[in-house]
């Protein structure tokens, strides 16, 4: 016999009646009918009353009625207030349970509250993935936050637990490091908050080994990304200069994209024996730092011909540092970055940057956005699509007109369309509109030290040896039909 799902269609996201049942009512769905499906089919035809699934239709004005449904739901810790609260709200659209011993009933919202916990607003990249995530939310009816972690992990910390407190059902942490992902993870369990995880986090510590709360860890391909922009570098500078000596910029020390970035630099230089990495500073992802350090390791050393930078704010340091040397950036010494933002795509086309890995930051909003919009609403990952890795494009001056026409340039056509990045929005075709594919812990944190006692979560071995991981590799590739460099889907719809 397969779970019941719990659904109440008749109040809206105010709390007012919505449809032509006779008195306020909530349902429960039973059979395997997936619950975006029944979502989609009930959402786009009002007053529906799914004849063709096995449901209990109940009045939810009546306390007897309640109770006994409840009981038989097993929400165990779910009050008949706080349910009639969540119903009278719209937000029990997604709640599933069941009755074969499995943990209590995870009462969630269709529309809710998003929390973006950046690292800070020096960077570029997150203002424009906090300008994107709005934009995107508000499209999935989300509240939406933002806050500037200040370079401050326990400030992130404390950030998350006010807006938890507050009422926020959804975070997405953008950390400068790893310290508060756990806690925080504990936080959003503990509030039936659902979290989700970019780039910098605590290494081998997986969503696995917290709750189903921890939906997602995603980070772009990293290693592969800054080989490529690295190779580019090294190509150029072979056939200038013949060769020569390159420093790298980087960003914040410990940091784990930090370190993935630095491994895939390194390994560029394999195949151009003539270039040498002859020294390194970190720059910590922004411009003043990154200046700073620029103009030490210039100091130091006089014949340098190419700067890798570890991001595209990194590299707008590096740029105005060379500048104040008297050197010519994109003549006397070349430059690479990463992250593909506006300053970054921009400094390519003015040929003062060569190259930029285009991980860009709307594609991070439309698909975390998404996420957990879809997990709100009763959507399950499978344990391969817990942990992501989204794949950038190497932009140089070749491609760089279709980001900026795209991504820069746009006006007001969003660059992506975010509700088709939802598998609820769209449980058909549903588009991730960039390249993902499961991301593998032992790339990611090659080289980085286990934890002692440490073991490989059961459900991500499984994944990887029963065929899921291909299968979701295959699904994403199949389900990807609007290409990453091109136009937007919505150029000329808005």
């Amino acid at each position: 016999m397969s779970s019941p799902t719990l659904w109440c269609p008749n109040y809206n996201a105010a709390g007012a009646y919505a449809n032509s049942t006779p008195a306020p009512h909530c349902v429960i769905i039973w059979g395997s009918a997936p619950l975006s499906s029944i979502l989609t089919n009930t959402l786009n035809t009002p007053g529906n009353r799914m004849k063709k699934t096995r449901h209990t239709l109940f009045n939810i004005s009546d306390p007897k009625q309640v109770d006994r449904h409840l009981e038989k739901l097993d929400t165990v810790g779910v009050s008949r207030r706080d349910f009639l609260t969540l119903a009278s709200a719209g937000m029990a659209a997604a709640a599933t349970a069941s009755l074969w011993g499995l943990p209590a009933v995870a009462v969630a919202a269709p529309s809710g509250k998003l929390a973006y916990l950046a690292w800070t607003s020096r960077v570029e990249f997150m203002a424009q993935a906090s300008h994107a995530t709005e934009a995107a939310a508000q499209l999935f009816g989300l509240g939406y936050s933002y806050l500037d972690g200040q370079i401050d992990s326990q400030r992130q910390l404390n950030q998350a637990e006010q807006q938890l407190a507050s009422g926020a059902n959804a975070l997405i942490l953008h950390a400068p490091d790893g310290s508060a992902v756990r806690r925080i993870a504990q936080l959003a369990k503990q509030n039936n908050a659902y979290f989700a995880n970019v780039w910098a986090t605590l290494p081998w510590y997986t969503p696995f080994e917290a709750s189903d709360y921890y939906t997602l860890y995603a980070v772009p391909e990293e290693f592969s990304a800054h080989r490529g922009v690295t190779e580019v570098l090294l190509n150029a500078v072979t056939e200038r200069f013949g060769g020569g000596d390159i420093i790298g910029v980087t960003g914040v020390p410990g940091f784990s994209t930090d370190s993935v970035r630095s491994r895939g630099r390194d390994a560029a230089f394999a195949n151009f024996p003539k270039t040498r990495l002859v020294d390194q500073l970190p720059g910590l992802f922004n411009r003043e730092d990154a200046l700073k350090a620029t103009q030490d390791l210039l100091s130091r050393h006089k014949n340098v011909v190419g700067v890798v930078a570890q991001n595209d704010d990194v590299a707008q340091g590096v740029i105005a540092a060379l500048r104040g040397a008297g050197l010519r950036p994109d003549e006397d010494v070349l430059v690479v970055g990463a992250d593909g933002t506006t300053e970054g795509a921009r400094a390519i086309k003015q040929g003062q940057q060569l190259a930029t890995s285009a991980n860009c930051p709307a594609f991070q909003a439309g698909f975390f956005t998404a996420r957990l919009f879809d997990v709100l609403n009763g959507w399950q990952p499978r344990a391969a699509e817990r942990m992501l890795n989204w794949h950038s494009v190497t932009m140089t001056k070749d491609n760089v007109d279709v980001y900026l026409e795209r991504y820069v340039d746009n006006g007001d056509v969003p660059p992506f369309d975010y509700k088709r990045m939802s598998k609820v929005a769209h449980p058909q075709d549903w588009d991730p509109q960039g390249k993902i594919t499961p991301l593998d812990i032992d790339v990611e944190w090659a080289g980085l030290p286990k934890p002692a006692g440490w073991t490989y979560p059961q459900a991500y071995l499984d994944a990887k040896n029963n065929g899921e991981w291909q299968r979701v590799t295959e699904e994403y590739q199949a389900h990807y039909k609007i290409p990453f460099f091109g136009p937007s889907p919505l150029k000329g719809k808005v």
